[in-house]
C-alpha cells in the first residue's frame, strides 16, 4: 500500500548483534541488511569483506534498509568484531569435529533472549557464501545452529540464513527470564583473548 512504512516494528528490549565474516558479495550484504529489518533486528558487522565500501549494489540490494547499513561497523578480523560480546551463536551447515553444543534456531533464540535479558551482549555469526565458517571461527563460538534443510541440498543463500534466523528472533514470544544463577556476567570474548596472551607470554617466559 502507498504510503505503508514497509519496516516492521522492532521487538522491544535489546537484540542481538548480526556478524558475516569475510562476505564476497556486495548484494549479500544488502539482501542480509534487508532481512535483518525485517524482523527488527539493525546491528550490522563485516568481517574482511571481499569487496570495497562503501558499494553501490549492496545499497541497492537492502532495498530500502539504509538504516543497517548506514550503522554497519567493518573489523580486519573475527576476533575483532566480537570482542565485545559475551555469548556468541554461529551458524554452520556441516558436522564438526568441535566440542560445541548444536542447536536448532529455535533453540538458539530461547539461549540469546535469556542472555540478552540479563545484560549480556549477543552476537550471530554466518559465514562467507562459497564455504561458510571455518574451524578457525567456529572455535570462537559458545554454540552452533544448525538449520533443517534438504540433507541433499543444505546450501542456504546468507542472506536467506539471516532471514530464517531473524523470522526465528521475530516470532518469538517476548524476552526470557534470564535463569537463575548467571547474574555475574562472564568475560568478554576480547577479555579472554587477552588473557589467553597472557598465559602464553608467561609460559614462554
Amino acid at each position: 500500500m502507498a504510503g505503508t512504512d514497509r519496516r516492521l516494528r522492532a521487538p522491544a528490549g535489546p537484540q542481538p548483534t548480526v556478524i558475516l565474516v569475510r562476505p564476497q558479495m556486495g548484494e549479500n550484504v544488502g539482501t542480509a541488511a534487508r532481512a535483518m529489518l525485517n524482523f527488527g533486528l539493525a546491528e550490522l558487522r563485516l568481517v574482511a569483506p571481499g569487496f570495497g565500501w562503501p558499494n553501490a549494489k549492496a545499497v541497492a540490494a537492502a532495498s530500502g534498509a539504509a538504516e543497517v547499513l548506514n550503522r554497519m561497523t567493518v573489523f580486519p578480523d573475527t576476533e575483532a568484531a566480537i570482542a565485545d560480546l559475551h555469548h556468541l551463536h554461529a551458524t554452520t551447515a556441516r558436522g564438526r569435529e568441535l566440542q560445541k553444543p548444536v542447536v536448532e534456531p529455535a533453540e538458539m533464540v530461547t539461549a540469546a533472549k535469556a542472555q540478552l535479558a540479563a545484560g549480556r551482549r549477543v552476537g550471530l555469526m554466518f559465514g562467507p557464501e562459497r564455504t561458510g565458517l571455518d574451524n578457525e571461527d567456529l572455535i570462537l563460538a559458545d554454540s552452533l545452529v544448525t538449520i533443517a534443510v534438504n540433507p541433499l541440498f543444505p546450501s542456504l543463500n546468507l542472506a536467506q540464513a539471516v532471514l530464517l534466523l531473524g523470522y526465528e528472533w521475530y516470532r518469538a514470544a517476548g524476552p526470557v527470564a534470564a535463569r537463575a544463577g548467571i547474574d555475574q556476567p562472564p568475560a568478554t570474548k576480547g577479555e579472554v583473548a587477552d588473557l589467553l596472551a597472557h598465559l602464553l607470554a608467561e609460559l614462554d617466559q
